[in-house]
């Protein structure tokens, strides 16, 4: 709720609420004046009076016009407000997910963190449709009691009882019997349908597990075929199907067993108010339009008495996806690692990471990942300055993996301190490249949503890349991570480098699947565009031989670590004039 006040569609909802509140009460006032119509027409019909039939016709033309043009206009503000809440909903759940680290976090949280997704798209969309329907629904049905307990109330008095010559009436008498069989009709729904609350929240986890399945096979399709493990993924994909298709059992099942309840309990309304009105009908203080007006005023209250009854299969439903958002929502705030800028002197307090006060990066006593092994250089102290290129061998993808991590803060485990430039400056390139689904030039100034960079210097930096070919495919919206080769890939990112101009690149063996001429691209933009820029290479970057002027090893605290390494290397001038003619 505190999230939907800060919201800047709060006071559109709140418009948009008070707006359907003024046309459910002016709905609520047609409805009485409709039930009275009842008794005016049906006494008009019992008269065998024809001018007075035809004015009950016109005026029931008159009621029923204004009703429905307030029908369409509560239905469109409900649809609306309903589109609204999804809105407010998904950007708040893409916020909270979206916050730096987050969702990160929520992959390596196992089970729990699985399919983000479902909640996300499928649940917030439920949650937000069903919210309304409930709120609106049980505001209307309470509105009608209230107003419709009194007519009944007032018609309870034309039904006279008679007991061994004497008359008399029961205050509220179809009042009474109106609460007691919607109170019936409420518990025993809530008995049987119970149950569906555990198996609805247990449906939406086994639906999420059976997309994902899906999803992971299209997403690997390529080397599925070249296995031709079609029928091993078939098997794996199967127990997910199996495990829905058996839940779905169980729900159809429980709906069954709560359908004889609901539906027994809307075919006796039907008789049930005539039988209980009949003393008043054989005593003669009951008209036929005045049967109608109690059988229609006991209709009402009852329906808005078994509003439970009708939406309990919903509520179950709207009760497990709250729980499910409010989960997923909630959890995310601990995932939120916050950098320790005062680790303990036992080395269990946290990597502390930090902001450079000039713009370089250190390492001061840097123990990387658990305690009982930690990664660490020979060297207690490293800094590295703009302008310097840099290697960092480590013995093993993961021991790779979890120093990049660490450096954009996404794991904290260890000790020491690492401080580093200003996020802004800084471009982080993982062996693995990554390009979001949407146009080339989405791609090319990722991650910024806009920038002031026209398309002639995207243009440029494809060419200078050796991208020629994607020239003309700027608004082409495509998943470059499948259309394009890895080679084209990695000089997509070279061309977003020499675009964006960072101070300082991080990159996992960039240079790992390149030719001879993706090299001399490499180098050539290394001494041109970016020759200003710090580059610090994690891995072994042995295709980038004489690139690196430092060199450094990251090991593991049991293993034997090499002394830092300074290359011989020529004189600026000297460097810049080799790679200029490589």
């Amino acid at each position: 709720m505190r999230a939907l006040n800060i919201s800047p569609l709060r006071n559109k909802l709140l418009l948009m609420g008070a707006g359907l509140i003024f046309i459910i009460l002016i709905n609520t006032f047609g409805q009485i004046k409709l039930n009275a119509w009842f008794g005016s027409f049906y006494d008009a019909l019992f008269q065998r009076s024809l001018p007075l039939l035809a004015n009950e016709v016109v005026a029931f033309l008159v009621i029923v016009g204004g009703l429905l043009c307030l029908v369409v206009a509560q239905t469109w503000l409900q649809e609306t407000i309903k589109v609204r809440l999804r809105e407010w909903l998904t950007h708040d759940l893409m916020d909270q997910w979206l916050k730096p680290g987050r969702a990160f976090h929520l992959s390596q949280a196992g089970e729990d963190g699985a399919n983000p997704d479902q909640y996300i798209q499928a649940d917030a969309r439920q949650l937000a449709d069903m919210s309304a329907s409930l709120v609106i629904g049980l505001f209307h049905a309470s509105l009608l009691l209230l107003s419709f307990v009194g007519v009944l109330w007032a018609l309870s008095n034309q039904v006279v009882f008679s007991y061994d010559g004497r008359t008399f009436t029961i205050p509220g008498y179809m009042v009474w019997c109106a609460l007691a069989y919607a109170l019936t009709g409420s518990w025993l729904t809530w008995l049987i349908g119970r149950p569906l609350i555990k198996l609805n929240a247990e449906r939406y986890a086994r639906e999420a597990d059976l997309r994902f399945a899906i999803m992971r096979i299209n997403e690997t399709v390529a080397s599925v075929a070249m296995a031709r493990g079609e029928a091993h993924e078939r098997r794996t994909a199967n127990g997910s199907i199996v495990s829905v298709i058996d839940l779905g059992r169980k729900l159809a099942n429980g709906h069954s067993r709560l359908t004889w309840i609901t539906s027994g309990y809307g075919w006796l309304a039907l008789v049930v108010p005539i039988l209980l009105a009949t003393p008043g009908v054989f005593s003669g203080s009951l008209s036929l339009g005045g049967l109608m007006m109690v059988v229609g005023a006991f209709t009402q209250v009852q329906n808005s008495l078994r509003w439970f009854v009708d939406n309990f299969p919903g509520i179950a439903d709207w009760r497990a996806t709250l729980l499910r958002v409010s989960r997923f929502r909630n959890g995310l705030a601990y995932l939120d690692l916050e950098p320790n800028p005062n680790p303990d002197a036992t080395g269990t307090g946290g990597i502390a990471l930090a902001p450079h006060p000039q713009g370089h990066v250190s390492f001061d006593n840097a123990a990387i990942g658990h305690a009982d092994s930690p990664l660490t250089f020979a060297t207690s102290t490293i800094e590295l300055k703009p302008g310097e290129r840099a290697l960092i061998e480590t013995a093993s993808d993961s021991d790779r993996a979890l120093l990049l991590r660490t450096l954009v803060g996404l794991s904290l485990e260890g000790s020491g301190t690492i401080l580093l430039p200003e996020a802004k400056d800084v471009m982080f390139v993982p062996a693995r490249l990554d390009f979001r689904i949407g146009t080339l030039r989405e791609a090319m100034i990722y991650p910024a949503s806009s920038t002031d960079l026209d398309d002639t210097l995207i243009s440029s930096a494809l060419v200078r890349a050796g991208l020629m070919n994607l020239l003309g495919r700027l608004d082409d919206k495509e998943r470059w991570d499948r259309a394009l080769q890895a080679q084209d890939q990695q000089r997509l990112m070279l061309a977003r480098l020499i675009l964006h101009r960072p101070a300082w690149v991080l990159f996992e063996d960039m240079a790992a699947t390149a030719n001879e001429q993706d090299l001399r691209v490499f180098r050539s933009v290394f001494a041109r565009e970016l020759l200003g820029t710090a580059v610090i290479g994690l891995g072994a970057c042995t295709a980038l031989n004489g690139f690196f002027e430092r060199k450094f090893r990251l090991a593991r605290k049991l293993e034997t670590a090499a002394p830092p390494v300074t290359f011989d290397a020529a004189p600026m001038q000297a460097r810049q004039r080799i790679e200029a003619a490589e």
